[in-house]
């Protein structure tokens, strides 16, 4: 593990060009990766030695992984994959990197050979975000249709394994977009954000819920400091969120003021796509949709530093690393840091839906909401109108009948029932 005081590296990408190196204390640019345009969640360390993303072309319709040496600006190794895949993680050793699928299957990959080792089903709908806990026991998968899958990762390899689920965590309205684990192993607590506004806690050894924070925003990235009395999160609104977990007592005449999500000022300029905390959880970082990488002290929530990626190119997913050595070329410094048939699944709709930016995800959102409202609506007003049109029908039967309808009235709902 790294020192507190070692410098850091953070690495951005983006849909729109190379990944950049940033030294996280000045924002000065160390290097740069080519290769992929990468979606969100599609960017991840593997050991000390590698750097992984994921591409999705929308020209063919096709998903890959690229892999970098920290040393050099081109990629060693382009993997292509059966499906396009945008979330990407490494185990804790870097011998493997699992990609999540628009299938909902998981691929996993043997580092540095790239050899695709086996797929499993880990949701109904595209896999939207992983994470694993502190001991690297556990798999944690996020999807589009709602729950966190969560997998032994020593099973996953056993041949014999059907690659079941521990447990599934069901409770967000809408897709996962973020997880972070705590410590503690296998009974560590989860965190999870979700497009339904809220995020939520649950606690893994017992695979149960035990806490839901509203927001008025989507939330698209989350994290938790050291000690797990904070956690912060990035708004779709371009805001940075914050909330104790834990309050002291001596705090308790601001008990409701902490009670509360903090939102922090100023804001990006759109959708907050990551938080990462740097410098031993003094500092926060947070990038934005909008090209801009802010970082913040955690303590008084001010921005301290704000720089820009290159061309305002929208910065789709952000990293921390710990740096080695700059020799000032190209990425020229080092860091730490079974098949399925999938047809249908690789189409250009599905390619440009896993890189839709948050803004156009959130208006999609938004319509969809009006448009339930406007159909039960409508529904509502076509009940009442058949309601009318029975009343009048059992009303002009009396009349031909000269007011003794009893019969015809009971045929008629039968038949308009019918």
């Amino acid at each position: 593990m790294s020192s507190p005081s070692s410098p850091k590296v953070l690495l951005a990408s983006s849909p729109d060009g190379p990944v950049t190196a940033f030294d996280a204390l000045t924002g000065t640019v160390l290097g740069r990766f080519n290769g992929g345009q990468s979606p969100r969640s599609g960017l991840a360390l593997a050991g000390k030695s590698l750097i992984a993303t994921s591409h999705v072309s929308l020209d063919t319709n096709s998903g890959s992984v690229y892999l970098h040496n920290w040393w050099s600006s081109t990629a060693f190794c382009y993997v292509p994959i059966q499906e396009p895949v945008a979330p990407l993680i490494a185990t804790l050793d870097g011998s493997y990197l699992f990609c999540g699928g628009l299938s909902g299957h998981v691929h996993s990959l043997a580092l540095p050979s790239c050899d695709h080792l086996f797929s499993f089903p880990a949701h109904s709908s595209p896999v939207s975000c992983f994470s694993i806990n502190d001991d690297g026991s556990l798999l944690l998968t996020g999807g589009d249709d709602g729950t966190i899958s969560v997998f032994p990762i020593l099973s996953l390899f056993d041949s014999t394994s059907r690659h079941s689920a521990m447990c599934r965590l069901a409770g967000h309205a809408s897709a996962v977009t973020a997880i972070s684990v705590g410590m503690g192993g296998s009974r560590s607590t989860a965190l999870s954000c979700s497009l339904d506004f809220t995020c939520k806690f649950w606690s893994l050894g017992h695979g149960s819920l035990m806490r839901t924070v509203v927001f008025p925003c989507m939330i698209w990235s989350v994290t938790m400091n050291s000690t797990e009395s904070q956690f912060y999160a990035g708004g779709s609104d371009g805001h940075v969120y914050s909330m104790y977990l834990k309050i002291d007592k001596r705090q308790s005449r601001r008990v409701s003021e902490l009670a509360d999500p903090a939102k922090w000022e100023p804001g990006h300029g759109a959708a907050v796509t990551a938080v990462a905390m740097v410098n031993a959880g003094q500092h926060l970082v947070s990038a934005s949709e909008d090209g801009c990488i802010r970082v913040w002290c955690a303590e008084s929530k001010r921005s301290v530093r704000c720089f820009w990626n290159e061309q305002g190119r929208s910065i789709s997913d952000l990293v921390v690393a710990r740096r080695v050595m700059y020799s000032g070329g190209g990425g020229g410094f080092k860091g730490e840091c079974q098949r399925h048939d999938f047809d249908g699944l690789s189409s250009e709709f599905s390619s440009r839906e896993i890189s839709r930016p948050v803004k156009e995800v959130s208006e999609m959102e938004e319509t969809l909401k009006v448009t339930v409202k406007d159909r039960k609506r409508a529904v509502e007003t076509l009940e009442a109108a058949i309601e009318t049109y029975q009343r009048l029908l059992v009303l002009i039967l009396k009349e031909a009948n000269g007011g003794s309808g009893t019969n015809s009235n009971s045929n008629i709902k039968d038949s308009t029932e019918d």
